[in-house]
This record gives C-alpha cells, structure tokens and sequence, in this order.
C-alpha cells in the first residue's frame, strides 16, 4: 500500500484558507478589544464627571465657582486626571443665572438679586483615548437661604457679525486685575451671540475683553489714557452696582490681499515700497486706525496680506525708485469679509515729478473708460486715454538683433537702408555718397503687453512728411500673436497689401485678444536728396495690467497745470493742477 503525503499545492492552499481565518479572527479580536477600551473610557469619563459634579455639590453654596473667575469659588478651572490608565481633562464653567421668575437685572421688574442659581457644566476630553468624543455635563445650583439685594452688577457681552447677525461659539476672554482675587474668565458666545456674566463685582474701566474666534477677526476694549490711545473709542468695561453694562463686538471671517507691483505691460517690479491704512478707528482725538502697516513686496513683485479685517483701506506708495502710476482696482480697497481681494500696482519710474489722474462718473463713482486727459502748462501738452496704456519707441540708434522689446533703443532688424543713428532718435533713409536711398524697411522687437489684450491706435511723429519725399512716404503695418512666433503683417483693412498712412489711425480689431505685437516701417522718397523721418513710434492698448479710468502723466516740473477731461455723453470737464511734489494724485468728475 503505498502513502501519499500533501503536495505542494495542497500545502500552499492549506495555509491561505489558515490565514484568511487567522486575519478574519484577529480583526474580530482587535474590534472587539477596541471597543472594550472605547466603552471603558466613557465609563471613566462618566464616572469622573459625576465625581466632580458630586464634589462641587457639597461645597458650601459661597464656595461654588471657580478660581478667579465670576462667581468666585474654590473650583479650579481645569484639571488633568488620570484614570485607568488614559488622560482625561475637566474643564469647568460656573455661571450665575439671572431667572425671569422674578424679573432680571435692569429689566420690569427690576431683579436686585439676579444671582438667582448657579450654572455648572463639566467638559471631559481625552486626548489618549481612541474615537473619544468630548462629553458635556450640566446641572443647577441653587442656596438653601431667602435673596438679598446684589451689590454687584452685571456684564453682558454680544457679538455680532460684519451684517448684524449674531455669531455664536466666540471666544470672550475677560480680566478684572483690580479684583482681589483677581477674575480672569475664559468662556464663548450662545447661540444669540451673547455671554452674560451675573454678579460681576462693580469696577470702573476694570474689565478688560477681547473676543475672537478661529478664522474671524478680533476686537477688544483698550485702557484709558494709554499713550499710543489715551481715548479709544470702546474702552474697558466699567460695571456698576445692580446695573448691566452692554458692550457689542464686531467680528467677521478674516480676509486676504495678494498685492503685486508691475509693470503696465505685466513686467514684475521687486521689493516695492508701500503702506496700507484702513478707516476703522480705535481712539479718537487723536484717530488711532486700527489697522496701519508698511509692506514690501518680494523678489517676483508680490506680497499677501493676511487676517485682514473688512474695510476700506488705502493704499500708499513710500518707495524711492518707483511712483505709483494706477492701481486695479482703483484705491482706496474695499475689502468684504472672507474675501480674498487681488490688487496690481502699476508702477513707474520716478520722472521726476508725476501727476496720476483718476476720471469717474458723479453719478456712480464708477471710473470711466475712453475719457481724454489733456494736461498742459507753457512747454508742455500731452493727452491721454483712460484704460489704454502705450508701447513706445523713440530711439533706434541701439541697433538691430533684439527679438524681445527690452533694450529700448533696439530693433529686430532692416533691410540696411534705414539709417538708425543720424542723428540718434530718428529713423531715416540711408544716405551713401549724399543720396539717400530710395526706400527702406526696419522691423521692431518683440512688445509684450503681459496678457491678451486689444489694440487702439497708431501713431507716429512727426504726422507729415516733408513734401518732395512723395505721398505715403511714412508707412506701418502691425503683426500680432499669442506664440511671439508667428508674423503676418498687415494693415487697416487686415491684409498684406494695405499700409496705415496716417498718424493716430485706428487699428485693425483682427488684432485683439493678442498679447504680442511687432510693427513694420516702410520709408521712400521720390527724391534721392530728401528723406522721411520717424522721431517716435507708439501703439495704445488695453491688456489686464492697464489701470482702468486712470492716467499717468510723467516728466513734470513745478508749476500751475491745466487739466481738461473730456468724454462723449458728458459735460467737458477743466480744473488747475499745482505740481509741487514729485508724485500727486488728483480725480476729475465727470457729470453726464
């Protein structure tokens, strides 16, 4: 007869259909010891709880409140205990409570003992327990002898939200350190967003408060007479014998500013100066703001600002290299609460005085777009649009070879018969053997407007040409893209075969929603011994970084300026500037 032992197969089988039991019994087991652990806890907790409850109910009805705190007592406000072996901690609150049985304090009738009974909740946590949740134990109690008149008073405090609705569950700390013991009181809001503190001892501007609550905003009372606020505007709490004192707190979800300074063509400008201020104050006479801060922004031009309260704050340059030349949105900032607010500063160089214009509508106070700002004194005329910013070149003597616009006196390339550098500043045709060349084609560099935007106008001084040059001897055609690869120049009517021929003319819309642009010049004379000439070259547009209703005037010496501000479908607007620093702001109304 012949044995056959388990094979291999066998064997392998064998022992998985005994780990799947074994892991199966296990988990069971380990549940099983979890949840004896989980229900030991909370009978401890339990048990603990009912252990200080009995503990504080056969104290002597003076002695039942808590060290340093309202109604005064032997209870210590928190206590760590260990039982079997897990850490649990007791939290203690104890509260006079005011029954409208017999009226309240301050009410009809009027309760001159509203200490009527006593309060007491006990909080169990353990943070060495598994899966424990937090227990809450409440009971009363009240004095075996008849009331008497209180000669204490009452504090009650409510907070509010940024729309009048009462917030619940705020922290309210309050210190009396003019109290022997000292009270010190750390409790939350009910669900009327109320804390009341019964039978508080009277003290004049004794009862310092603050209130806060994770991701809100804070508010507190300050001292009289503080030198850095010798009058605020909410100050400690004075409580009076059988009078409630009422005090409102306003707190709201904390907000965010991502600050960053640029250029107007979205170029970062690092480690910019500036300062912010809100409008609430905090004392008065003199105002104290109760926010006031200086920033800088960082090596990419930005900076966030957080736990901001909701306000109108302003914003202020304080930088020494740049001016501030139009913010978006337009300053002063109002921020709502929970919000996070973006805001760009546009800067420029400081040149050497600067004068930024804001134009809004007296109706709405909404900033206008497309409104013409002519700012002109004896030697100097310029105009502007609102929300269109410019690409500028008025040198070319730098050469040929730069693909992107950075160098400001370079160009992509010609075809060598255009004279970049005599004299420095003008275009011209090449003049060999003292005749110029016939024509000639120079194309730009590479401008980056930062984002897609739309393009306005062309312009190019001086608008007319010298007579013997010949018509249209001056010529540009534009090349647009998203890729700063792809080149197509064309003219007005968005082909090869058309030329803008006059200055200030109005560019193809084929062109919007680009963010890079080239430009073509095409110069030609009929006569070899005159040639055109271009001293400046600029294009308007519109792209994410270009402060809308705002212009920026640099290049300013001191003196009375006259502003015009004009738009259609609005009365002309005129007033006189005095420029006597090296940057001001001024805003033009316009009435419709």
């Amino acid at each position: 007869m012949c044995k056959k032992g388990f094979g291999l197969l066998e064997s392998l089988i064998g022992v998985t259909v005994f780990m799947v039991i074994a892991i199966s019994v296990y988990g069971i087991f380990a549940r099983l010891l979890e949840g004896t652990n989980y229900s030991e806890s909370k009978i401890s907790a339990v048990a603990l709880a009912s252990e200080q409850i009995e503990i504080i109910r056969n104290l002597p009805y003076s002695d039942v409140g808590l060290v340093s705190g309202i109604p005064p007592g032997k209870v210590q406000p928190t206590l760590n205990v260990a039982r079997s072996g897990d850490n649990f901690t007791v939290r203690a609150t104890i509260r006079n409570i005011d029954d409208p049985f017999d009226g309240t304090l301050g009410g009809t009738p009027n309760d001159l003992s509203p200490a009527d009974y006593k309060l007491v909740q006990i909080d169990i946590t353990c943070e060495t327990c598994k899966n424990f949740s937090p227990l809450y134990f409440v009971t009363q109690v009240a004095p075996k002898s008849l009331e008497t008149a209180s000669t204490n008073g009452a504090l009650f405090v409510r907070v509010f939200d940024a729309n009048g609705i009462p917030v619940s569950g705020a922290n309210v700390h309050i210190e009396n350190n003019s109290a022997s013991p000292a009270i010190v009181i750390d409790d939350s809001t009910n669900n009327d967003g109320m804390l009341q503190i019964v039978d508080a001892p009277p003290g004049v501007n004794a009862y310092e408060i603050s209130v806060t609550k994770s991701g809100y905003t804070s508010e507190r009372t300050y001292a009289p007479g503080a030198p850095s606020n010798p009058n605020p505007t909410k100050p400690h709490a004075t409580v009076d014998v059988q009078q409630v004192t009422q005090l409102s707190f306003t707190i709201d979800r904390a907000s965010t500013m991502n600050a960053s300074s640029l250029t107007e063509t979205c170029s970062p400008v690092p480690s910019i100066d500036f300062s912010m201020s809100g409008t609430k104050l905090i004392g008065t006479s003199p105002d104290i703001l109760k926010y006031s801060a200086n920033h800088v922004t960082d090596s990419q031009g930005r900076k966030t600002i957080s736990n901001l309260e909701w306000d109108t704050y302003n914003l202020n340059f304080v930088d020494t290299l740049y001016d501030l030349a139009g913010s978006i949105p337009l300053s002063p900032i109002i921020i709502d609460p929970g919000a996070t607010q973006d805001i760009k500063f546009v800067v420029s160089a400081k040149n050497p005085s600067s004068l930024l214009v804001s134009v809004k509508d007296a109706v709405t106070g909404l900033q206008l777009s497309d409104a013409s700002a002519r700012l002109y004194k004896s030697g100097y005329d310029n105009t502007l649009i609102t929300n269109r910013g410019f690409i500028k070149q008025t040198d070319w003597s730098g050469g040929p070879g730069q693909d992107i616009f950075t160098d400001q006196s370079m160009y992509f390339d010609s075809d060598g018969n255009v004279s970049d550098s005599n004299p420095a500043g003008e275009l011209k045709l090449e003049q060999i053997f003292g005749a110029y060349q016939t024509s000639g084609i120079l194309t730009s560099s590479t401008f980056d407007i930062g984002s897609p935007g739309n393009f306005h106008t062309i312009e190019w001084q001086p608008a007319s040409q010298p007579p013997d040059t010949g018509a249209l001897s001056a010529r540009f055609q534009i090349a647009t893209n998203n890729d700063s690869a792809t080149w197509n120049f064309i003219g007005p009517d968005g082909t090869p075969g058309t030329y803008y021929t006059v200055s200030n003319s109005n560019i193809n819309p084929v062109h919007n929603n680009s963010q890079y642009l080239r430009y073509k010049v095409f110069l030609r004379t009929a006569s070899t011994t005159w040639t055109p000439n271009i001293s400046d070259a600029y294009i308007t547009f519109t792209s994410s970084c270009v402060p809308p209703g705002q212009v920026f005037f640099t290049g300013l010496s001191n003196g009375d300026y006259t502003i015009d501000v004009s738009r259609p479908g609005y009365q002309n607007y005129s007033s006189t500037v005095d420029i006597n620093s090296s940057w001001q702001s001024h805003e033009a109304t316009l009435t419709p």
